[in-house]
Order: C-alpha cells, then sequence, then structure tokens
C-alpha cells in the first residue's frame, strides 16, 4: 500500500557550515574521530551540530588512509551581524576538532570544500602546540603540525565555509515502533547516498516546536504530534492507526542537495508495510526562509 504523501512542506533554514576530511590510521580511530566529533546535535538551542557524510577508502585521500567527511553548522539569525555568526561559528567548529579529533591517535584533517571564503585555524587549533607548532607543506597543502603525545596531528591551515540549508526533514507516521525502525533505517540509508549532506540527528525520536512552556530547557515536545497524547489531549494531529513518527532532519551544502536527500528517503520508503503516512515539520512559515513541498519533490 502506497503511503500517502501530505500536502505540506519542510521549513529549512540558511546555516554556515564547513566540509572538513579526516583520515586516520585504522578504522577503529577513524569512527571515533568522526562519531565524537559529529555528536551533540545542537544547533536549536544557540550550538553547532554535525554529521558524518561519507566514509572514503584509502584511494580517496591525500594521504593513502582511511577517511570520512564530516561537516560542522551553526545557524544564521537575521538579527544578528553575519560577522558575529561566521565568529560563534568557528568557535563551535574548533571546539569539536580540538576535543574530538585532535584527541584521537593517528587523525589528521583537511579541508574538503573548495570556498572563497576559509578560516584561519592558527588560533582557535594550532596554537594547541602552546607555540611548538610549526608550518609545513604536506601532500601540496600548508598544514599546521600540533605536536602531541603520539607523537603529533596535523590539521589543514585554511579551511572552507559558506552558507548552506540546514533543517530539511521527512516525518514517518508508521503503524508501530518496530515498523518505524525498519522504515526509518532505510530512508536513512537512501538520503546517505546523496552528495553533500548530513543527517545530524540520524534517526530522531522527539520532534520539537519552537514554543515552549519550559524555555531554560530549549525545545520542548511536539505535544500534537505525540502518539502517547493522542487520547490524552483534545487537539492531538496523530492519526488514527499511527503510533511511532520517527523524523528525520537533513543538512545540505546547498537548498537542491537537500530536496534531492529528501525524496530519496521518501522515495526509499513511501511503499513500505507499516508507512502509513509521509509528512514534514514546520513552523507555519515563520521562521525558515525554505519551504520544501513534499509533493514538489521527485
Amino acid at each position: 500500500m502506497l503511503a500517502e504523501i501530505e500536502d505540506t512542506y519542510a521549513e529549512a533554514f540558511d546555516g554556515l557550515f564547513c566540509r572538513i576530511m579526516i583520515t586516520a590510521k585504522d578504522e577503529t580511530r577513524l569512527k571515533r574521530a568522526a562519531y565524537g566529533s559529529a555528536a551533540l546535535p545542537m544547533g536549536v538551542v544557540g550550538r553547532g551540530e554535525g554529521g558524518v557524510e561519507k566514509w572514503l577508502t584509502s584511494t580517496e585521500t591525500p594521504d593513502r588512509r582511511l577517511g570520512a567527511i564530516v561537516q560542522f553548522w551553526t545557524g544564521v539569525s537575521k538579527s544578528r551581524p553575519f560577522e558575529n555568526a561566521v565568529k560563534k561559528f568557528i568557535r563551535e567548529t574548533s571546539y569539536r576538532i580540538r576535543q574530538e579529533i585532535l584527541v584521537e591517535p593517528t587523525t589528521c584533517v583537511f579541508n574538503a570544500f573548495d570556498s572563497v571564503s576559509k578560516f584561519d585555524v592558527m588560533d582557535s587549533v594550532g596554537h594547541c602546540g602552546d607555540g611548538y607548532e610549526w608550518e609545513e607543506e604536506y601532500l601540496g597543502r600548508q598544514v599546521i603540525n600540533v605536536p602531541i603525545m603520539m607523537p603529533g596531528f596535523r590539521i589543514e591551515r585554511f579551511l572552507g565555509y559558506g552558507v548552506g540549508v540546514s533543517g530539511g526533514n521527512i516525518w514517518l507516521m508508521c503503524r508501530d515502533e518496530d515498523s518505524a525502525l525498519r522504515a526509518g533505517d532505510k530512508a536513512l540509508e537512501a538520503i546517505n547516498m546523496a552528495e553533500g549532506v548530513i543527517t545530524p540527528f540520524d534517526l530522531c525520536a522527539a520532534g520539537s516546536k519552537p514554543e515552549t512552556n519550559y524555555p531554560e530547557i530549549g525545545p520542548t515536545s511536539n505535544q500534537w504530534y505525540c502518539p502517547s497524547l493522542r487520547d490524552r489531549i483534545p487537539d492531538s494531529k496523530v492519526p488514527i492507526g499511527v503510533d511511532s513518527i520517527p523524523e528525520i532532519v537533513i543538512n545540505g551544502v546547498t537548498l537542491d542537495a537537500v530536496k534531492e536527500a529528501m525524496w530519496a528517503g521518501i522515495d526509499a520508503v513511501k511503499d513500505m508495510e507499516g508507512v502509513i503516512r509521509i509528512s514534514a515539520g514546520n513552523y507555519g512559515g515563520q521562521l525558515g526562509v525554505h519551504k520544501i513541498f513534499l509533493r514538489d519533490l521527485g
């Protein structure tokens, strides 16, 4: 049975992003660095978020080691000067590189985004060498060598950044938890084949909303779409027969990349058993600058 695709849209936002390549001596170290640096997505409460875009073989990296492409993101607000957004983006990105990649043995970071705009990582990452760091040309790239105890960390000095689109999303309204997990995993597999996108929350169990009764917490439950509240609140929007609604959030280097990934996820699951309806999260068009209508995709 073909799932109904709702006549609605995902509301997406502009965001600052960079795209880096991490390499490491073995798969264990690489995955720890990639997953660790991309963990704890917090863009909705004013911090940064990240995700693994794809994995690379040793034939696809400059130093002939296993690699991963990772994206880091922060939001762009109309109420704040763009220069302040860039400063915040650099700070948040540097936290992730310092605390989760530099400390993982054998790692190296290369720029993976060909952009006119670049930021210098000497002050925010290079000086982890406490003044003993040095520069050199390595594999045709200008890198900083940070002396550490195992025994060094290399990072390309200038990393490209730009403005992309964050917050594209699909909601899978499913019969039960098992069908939601099956459909969610299949949608993620299809989405991750698209070029230039990440899913910072992977398969997300908790869709949020902009308003909240507890602002000190940040985003709280979107009660209208919580199946457990269908019979507890008078204005529930959970359809009869739907008991699980996973969300997949998508960030991409362009609007077209996000649209392609959204359709890939929808197309992969629209005829799966247990998928009743496919929808998306939006805020009535009040927050995001991009409206991505589901029925216009594909």
